[in-house]
Order: structure tokens, then sequence, then C-alpha cells
């Protein structure tokens, strides 16, 4: 009983920890709201599309692998490489955001796709993962692999959740928006794109 105990504590610590990082906006919420006036389930294609990109880090790091995403070289080449990626997504939203009424604009990749595309151009996602995500992780592993696999779940189901809600919340109120509303939110969405793009770039070179 007392392990069951354990077991619930570390779990409900695991949702907690999990939903104040998923809940920081980000180039993965942004593209949530975007994907979401085509879909009410592109949040979870979008958290599909994350966990491929983490749930291999998750595995790499119970094996032991987190140092390597603390090194600065590893840290600059993937801001470098992630802001470009997410710069050049940025301007492709913004180009086509005065067609978003005709169901011709917004952002052309798969949202599965764009899940993977702004997860793993994110260096920050990296350094969490090396970070707070590791001690979570270690603190999985104290339970065995069932422990690894009931927290590797327990974290993607908190991301699957927060993108849904947020696809589900565009998609029904989308009828509301007037045509100026889907342009200046495509707007805002590329703009927040552009500005992440230029800052890991920066950070990365600096």
């Amino acid at each position: 009983m007392p392990l069951m105990l354990d077991i619930a504590f570390f779990l409900t610590s695991v949702v907690l920890i999990s939903m104040s990082g998923v809940m920081m906006p980000g180039p993965v919420t942004t593209v949530a709201v975007a994907k979401g006036r085509e879909s009410g389930l592109a949040g979870a294609l979008i958290a599909l599309g994350h966990g491929a990109v983490e749930i291999p880090l998750m595995i790499l790091i119970y094996l032991g692998f987190a140092q390597f995403f603390s090194y600065e070289i590893v840290r600059r080449a993937i801001g470098l490489a992630g802001g470009l990626m997410l710069g050049s997504m940025g301007i492709q939203m913004f180009r086509t955001s005065n067609y978003v009424e005709e169901e011709r604009g917004g952002l052309k990749l798969s949202s599965v796709f764009s899940g993977v595309a702004t997860t793993g151009a994110n260096p920050y996602f990296y350094l969490w993962w090396a970070t707070i995500g590791s001690a979570l992780v270690l603190n999985s592993a104290l339970f065995g692999l069932t422990g690894f696999l009931l927290f590797a779940l327990v974290h993607w189901s908190c991301d699957l959740f927060w993108y849904l809600f947020i696809s589900q919340t565009v998609y029904r109120s989308r009828r509301l928006w007037s045509p100026m509303a889907h342009r200046i939110v495509y707007g805002v969405c590329s703009a927040i794109l552009i500005v992440f793009g230029v800052w890991f770039t920066y950070s990365a070179a600096k």
C-alpha cells in the first residue's frame, strides 16, 4: 500500500509539473491555435507529432543520455536550425493570412508535422528535459520500467489534453469570428513564430 501511495503521489506531481510546462505559450501552442481553425482534432495530431520527438527523448534520458542535451554546441545547433525553421513557418503563415476566410490560407504543413517541427525546433524544450524532465525520469525509474512507462503516458496525456482543448476551443468558436478576426489571429500566430525564430537564432549565434 505505501508503494501505491508513493506512485500516486509521484504521478500527481508529474501532472502538475507537466501542465505547468505545457500551458506555457510557445511554438507548439501557436500552431495548435492556427490549426484549430481547420479541425477540432488538430490538437490531438499535433500532440502525436510532439510525442514523436518527446518520447524517444524520454527513452534516451532513461538510458542515461540527458547530459548530451545540455552541451553548448548541441544547444547552439538546435537553436540555429530551429530558429530558421520557425521563422520560415511564420513567414509562410503570414503570406497566406489574407486568405484564411476562404479556407486557403494558414499553415500548409500537416498538423502532425507541425507538432514535430515546432517541438524539435525549440532548444528550450531540450533544456527543460535536460533539467526538470531528467529529474522526473530519474524519479520514475525508482519504480522500475513500469514506473517510467506510467510517467511517459501521464506526461504525454497532459500534452494531448491541452493541445486538444485549444484546437477544440478554436474550432467550435471559429464561426463567430469575422474575416478580420481570422486575419488578426493568423497574423499574431505568424508573428509569434517569427519572433521565436529570431530569438532562437540570435541566442544560438551570440
